[in-house]
């Protein structure tokens, strides 16, 4: 039999052959810290006298009946998968085995709170891992009924998709809860969530009459910090929303909203029990960014509970219908439906830009990808799979029109509930209600990859009056498609107060090579032409030689935040793609980021700021170049108003980059309250970023970490010194972090930080030697660990910073060992190499 992967043409043959009806699952989570037991019974039909199987990972099968006959566990049983013989038209198989609590992310995770000692659960099943805890047929179409019965210490609680029911007593000191039947759904939206988690609980209304009970879950140590008002809040503005917008009433019973230990993502759209990352309990002041960027979240899987969840994907090549509709529907709610007015700016700097990204790396793919495997699949929740396609569906909603796009998705839904599709269906249903062919659309969007560039080419006569104005669209050789695009160009003047403000809007349809634009014509020139003005079209965009010099000039003049930012966006672009100086962009973002209002568009830029830094930089100056930006950081921190957003991050930003001595002295200053800057509080979380920068600077050590360590002794507190000891920069601790990461004892968050630690370094020296040991490792620990671990291991200590050819020849001799049964890890290991490639180009720009 074959390993953990699964093919598109066995999940087809497998959905050709059964019809699953129902699961009955009974778990029982009271004997070992290593494993529990799962006894899963499946109800199903099939096609007489056919063969197939079933999916279970687990270490121990102890018995398998099928229609009454117990079958040899040694001859069918390989610990990934059942196979299942002799299929009658109407079959149940009973499978008892043991099945492993994991550590890693996936399938039925254990985390252990260091506060108060007690046991918390949580599942996570996208893609293939509700197999890790009960007998499935692990794809999206085979939908089925869901039966938990779930035995566990009597003072957890126990969520699944069902409302939770009273327990009843088990054994001693445990009890038993048995859920009612979940609707007919796929089994990676299944859960279970169990432990003495805490819950604030609320409900409200659906369009349909119906009251829907609410609750937020957090573990005990972490309900102080639960703010489960601003959740509901939001929620509701969210049900609100979509309910009108697809009218369709909510699919489900309750709507429970679960923040857990150790999560690998930000959250994960279980029908009617969505979990999330922690990191959204905010035990310090958050910035404004996260704050936007846990509703947009919200938003996110709320979206999912209609698109996904009632209606699913038949297989995961249209998993960006999935992701990419979800990502549209949390931006246009957050603007149209609450306090987040401003989020389709957030959306450039965020999304738009991880897919302009994405879709120049060697490893782009049509937003409808090719998916063969399992494989491919877990590779490509990529910035293309969510953020360019709902940025297409952005640009799709303003050519059709919002209530058209809309009046196609409730047909949609009307059709297809509680059932699996595929793309077609969801663009019949659009074509009928917008009266267009999308055929072409389709076949120019979704069927070919590479991003577009638009120009604007102005002539004017003596007097500044426009002559002509051509839209120009380029493609580079690889990718050549020319789109079709709906977009607006704004025009930009300086007004009697000095603000940036549009004097006039075009919109029109831009296709070919050359797009004239007449109506444009005869206007006045002004000082900004600004092309995707709105962001309506998804394309990287050039300034023309005058617009570019009143955007140097007068970035910091905008009025609105969403011209500013495509202005920031065009001119980052310009550095990656080694057009610009990254010095001259530096010089840009640290003369304009202290006006910057929008805190999701300010951490953007100082994280490009890093990367322009540390990567783009020609590398004889990039320590002068480093150490002049921290002292400019530091005096933006400074200079910024007490308590504000910006304050918080320019600090934060500044303990990042301090390396000097004077620099390493501010920060010891500012942890050690010997300096305040008024207005900012030197919270839990600030201080672990202050001693990571001092232990990154050898000003901490692994004694004073541990102190720290003792101060704050919780999950955050334990990950946040996984990182700094890591950070401290002796060959000792370096090889320290580097066996514990590739040892296997770390938990998914906690390799995460160490590897955060183990790549923070001020000389590069320190760690150029562990290039001939990645290349060593890294096939090993693709082929053993999971697949969460390994990928973090791939990406996360690939040596980026050691951009020199000796990186590219390694890099290359390995990914030509690679066989074909390497894909994924390979193409990881390319889009690691682009980076570097990427880097030396800007290299040379910047010389």
């Amino acid at each position: 039999m074959p390993g953990m992967n699964l093919t598109r043409e066995e999940a087809r043959t497998r959905a050709e052959l059964i019809t699953v009806h129902s699961y009955d699952v009974e778990l029982d989570l009271t004997g070992s810290d290593t494993v529990f037991s799962s006894r899963t019974t499946v109800r199903f039909s099939a096609a007489p006298g056919a063969s197939s199987f079933i999916d279970a990972v687990m270490p121990t099968v102890r018995s398998v009946n099928l229609n009454g006959t117990e079958l040899d566990t040694a001859q069918v049983a390989d610990g990934v998968r059942i196979a299942l013989p002799s299929l009658a038209a109407e079959n149940t198989v009973v499978i008892d085995a043991d099945a492993l609590y994991m550590n890693t992310g996936e399938g039925l995770h254990r985390f252990v709170d260091p506060v108060d000692q007690e046991v918390y659960l949580y599942s996570q099943f996208e893609v293939p891992d509700s197999r890790r805890m009960f007998a499935v047929f692990e794809q999206p179409d085979l939908k089925a009924s869901f039966t938990f019965t779930v035995t566990a210490p009597e003072h957890w609680d126990v969520i699944s998709n069902s409302a939770t029911p009273a327990p009843v007593p088990a054994h001693a000191g445990a009890k038993t809860w048995s859920f009612a039947p979940t609707e007919r759904i796929s089994s990676y939206i299944t859960a279970l969530v169990a432990g003495p988690y805490q819950c604030v609980r609320s409900e409200l209304t659906s369009s349909d009459g119906r009251i829907i009970p609410l609750g937020v879950f957090a573990r005990a140590s972490l309900m102080e910090h639960l703010d489960a008002e601003n959740i509901f809040t939001l929620t509701r503005q969210g049900f609100e929303f979509f309910e009108e917008q697809f009218g369709t009433p909510y699919p489900f019973t309750k709507y429970d909203q679960l923040f857990v230990p150790e999560f690998n993502a930000g959250a994960m759209e279980n029908a009617g029990a969505v979990t999330f990352l922690e990191s959204y309990v905010f035990r310090s002041r958050p910035t404004d960014a996260m704050v936007e960027r846990r509703a947009i979240t919200i938003l996110h899987e709320l979206a999912h509970m209609w698109f996904g969840d009632l209606v699913t994907m038949r297989w995961w090549n249209d998993l960006w219908l999935n992701e990419s509709f979800a990502e549209f529907m949390a931006a246009l709610a957050a603007a149209q439906n609450t306090q987040f007015t401003s989020s389709w700016t957030t959306f450039n700097i965020m999304e738009k830009n991880w897919a302009y990204r994405q879709d120049q790396l060697p490893s782009t793919h049509p937003i409808k990808a090719e998916i063969n495997d399992l494989e491919d699949v877990l590779v490509n929740f990529d910035g293309i799979t969510y953020a360019k396609g709902a940025s297409v569906l952005r640009q799709l909603v303003a050519w059709v029109g919002q209530e058209q796009f809309m009046a196609g998705v409730r047909s949609y839904f009307d059709k297809h509930a509680w059932k699996n599709t595929e793309l077609p269906d969801l663009i019949r249903e659009l074509e009928a209600a917008s009266g267009r062919d999308l055929g072409p659309w389709s076949e120019a969007w979704l069927e070919t990859a590479g991003v577009n560039t638009l120009r604007a080419a102005i002539e004017t006569d003596d007097a500044g009056t426009i002559t002509s104005f051509v839209i120009n669209q380029s493609a580079i050789a690889a990718y050549p498609t020319i789109r079709p695009h709906r977009l607006a160009v704004g025009f930009y003047d300086l007004n009697e107060a000095g603000a940036l403000v549009r004097v006039h809007r075009e919109e029109l349809d831009v296709a070919g090579t050359t797009t004239e634009v007449p109506a444009l014509v005869g206007r006045q020139r002004p000082a900004l032409v600004l092309v995707n003005d709105d962001d309506l079209a998804y394309a990287k965009i050039r300034l023309d030689e005058l617009s570019l010099a009143t955007a140097t000039k007068h970035l910091k003049d905008f009025e609105q935040s969403l011209p500013r930012t495509l202005v920031w966006g065009a001119t980052w672009d310009a550095v990656r793609d080694a057009e610009a100086p990254a010095r001259a962009y530096i010089d840009v973002v640290l003369g304009n980021i202290g006006h910057e209002s929008d805190s999701s568009v300010v951490m953007v830029l100082l994280r490009q700021l890093n990367t322009a830094l540390d990567f783009y930089v020609d590398r004889s100056v990039a320590a002068e170049a480093s150490a002049s930006a921290a002292d400019a950081l530091w005096e933006l921190a400074r200079s910024a108003a007490a308590g504000s957003d910006s304050q918080l991050q320019f600090t934060r930003a500044f303990a990042q980059r301090a390396g000097s001595p004077a620099q390493l002295d501010a920060v010891e200053a500012l942890l050690s309250g010997d300096l305040v800057l008024q207005g900012l509080s030197v919270d839990t979380d600030l201080r672990w970023d202050l001693l990571t920068s001092l232990a990154a600077g050898s000003r901490a050590s692994v004694e004073t970490i541990e102190q720290e360590l003792a101060r704050d002794n919780t999950a955050n507190g334990s990950l946040a010194a996984h990182t700094a000891r890591a950070a401290v920069p002796t060959a000792e601790a370096k090889a320290a972090a580097w066996e514990g990461i590739l040892g296997g004892e770390l938990s998914n968050l906690e390799q995460r930080a160490a590897i955060t630690g183990f790549n923070r370094v001020h000389d590069l020296e320190l760690i150029s030697g562990y290039v001939p040991a990645y290349f060593e490792a890294a096939r090993t620990v693709w082929e053993t660990k999971s697949h969460e671990i390994a990928q973090q291991v791939i990406v996360g200590l690939y040596p980026a910073v050691q951009t020199n050819q000796a990186t590219l020849d390694a890099t290359d001799e390995f990914i030509s060992s690679l066989g074909e049964d390497s894909r994924a890890l390979r193409r990881l290991v390319i889009e690691a190499r682009d980076g570097v490639v990427r880097a030396l180009a800007a290299q040379g720009a910047d010389v």
